[in-house]
């Protein structure tokens, strides 16, 4: 056992409904009061003292697949932890913003602005967006290495915003700075017209677990919130991550925190039945569609019973919707060469290409503590699965079994979320 600790996050969206559909209580508890909603379980995060909570935002209206619920996704997720923030008072607030569509002028003030409202919580999860483009003019999306451009640009763009009405200057013993930006993107003037924070600039998290993301993630994030389907992507992502960072000069490495997907039941039995329900709904000719939208693999005429072997994949240099899970599922295809039936049931094609752990308390508890001490992880994002019981086994008895195991705290020992993520003042 080590000295080091588990940093855990709860993602707000409600996981618990995929594959099914809501009872009315469900439906009418979060579209008559969405505000609230999110408030109370970010309150109940709170009470077991979790580092953050934090919610992906998209641009544009998803329509649910048939068998999934409907997602009220509407509140603009800044303005809704805003809300969140003068209900809680410890817990961290991670929130969303794209670097395609966004001014980063108004992204800095936004989040500045949210992290003076929580006393230094905010955190800003950097995402260049895969679709949303229509609502922003007529250009479609921009391929995936144009959009990180954009984002190196704009990152680097806001935090010299938050740099340049430091926290020092509200005394007068320095002075806001501008910063005549002109790049290939974007010319900014500056100063922010809202100082820093005491604690320090809010935390950066990204998501991109592609080669391109990886180097964008190495660069400036303190958290990836990453989609590893196995404890070997999730080793591979962390060593990795660490090698670029320490080329690129960061001392202190990026966390990895999964996703994890949990199924939680008194019984083994009954998790797996959820587990199954969640998913029941996707047809054999769905999932072989899924793997065709991902890879532009088409398997549609191999049989049952076959194996899924590297020289089938296409060139990995072709348009994809999300580079992270073509390269995910690419890379499972590579190592292991799965059966058909059984690369039909993984994570990238039936879900998100998150960890999955489906059991007890003890079970998934254990799965944790076997990722955490092999160094795969420095902690996850939980996101409830199957029914809102398993959040509340989650939060209730499965973070207070680790809590007594040494790998969680027992109460908060600071006040934002630098120190809950145990990371420095400055970037």
């Amino acid at each position: 056992m080590t000295n080091r600790q588990l940093h855990i996050g709860l993602c707000l969206t409600e996981t618990w409904l995929q594959g099914r559909e809501p009872d009315d209580a469900e439906l009418s508890e979060q579209r008559s009061d969405p505000a609230g909603f999110y408030i109370r379980l970010a309150q109940a995060a709170e009470r077991a003292k979790l580092d953050f909570v934090f919610k992906p935002d998209v641009l544009a209206m998803r329509r649910g697949k048939s068998g999934t619920a409907p997602s009220f996704v509407g509140l603009d997720l800044t303005v809704l932890l805003a809300a969140i923030s003068t209900a809680t008072s410890r817990i961290g607030l991670v929130t969303t913003a794209s670097t395609t569509f966004n001014p980063p002028y108004v992204v800095a003030r936004q989040i500045q602005s949210l992290h003076w409202v929580s006393n230094g919580r905010a955190a800003w999860n950097i995402v260049t967006s895969i679709d949303g483009a229509e609502n922003f003019g007529d250009a479609p999306m921009p391929p995936p290495l144009e959009r990180y451009r954009k984002a190196t640009e704009f990152t680097d763009v806001v935090r010299s915003l938050w740099q340049s009405y430091p926290h020092e200057a509200l005394d007068n013993s320095v002075e806001p700075v501008a910063l005549d930006h002109r790049g290939a993107f974007f010319s900014v003037k500056g100063p922010l017209n809202v100082p820093g924070h005491a604690s320090g600039p809010p935390p950066l998290f990204q998501a991109g677990a592609s080669e391109i993301g990886r180097d964008f993630a190495a660069s400036v994030a303190d958290a990836t919130f990453a989609s590893t389907p196995d404890m070997a992507a999730a080793l591979d992502l962390r060593n990795d991550l660490r090698i670029r960072a320490r080329k690129q000069g960061r001392a202190d490495a990026t966390r990895v925190l999964p996703g994890l997907y949990f199924f939680l039941a008194r019984t083994r039995e009954d998790a797996a039945a959820m587990h199954r329900r969640a998913h029941a709904h996707l047809t054999r000719a769905q999932r072989l569609d899924a793997v065709k939208t991902i890879l532009g693999l088409d398997l549609s005429k191999m049989e049952s019973g076959a194996r899924v072997t590297a020289d089938l994949l296409p060139s990995d240099d072709r348009p994809v919707r999300s580079r992270t899970h073509a390269d995910l599922l690419r890379r499972h295809i590579e190592n292991n060469e799965p059966l058909l039936e059984d690369l039909l049931a993984r994570p990238e094609v039936v879900g998100s290409a998150h960890w999955v752990s489906v059991g007890t308390v003890e079970d998934v508890a254990a799965d944790i503590v076997d990722w955490f001490e092999a160094g795969a992880i420095d902690g996850f994002i939980a996101l409830p699965g199957g029914s809102r019981e398993s959040l509340r086994l989650f939060l209730e008895e499965l973070v207070p079994l680790l809590t007594r195991r040494g790998l969680f705290r027992q109460d908060y020992e600071g006040e934002t979320l630098r120190a809950h993520l145990r990371i420095g003042s400055q970037t």
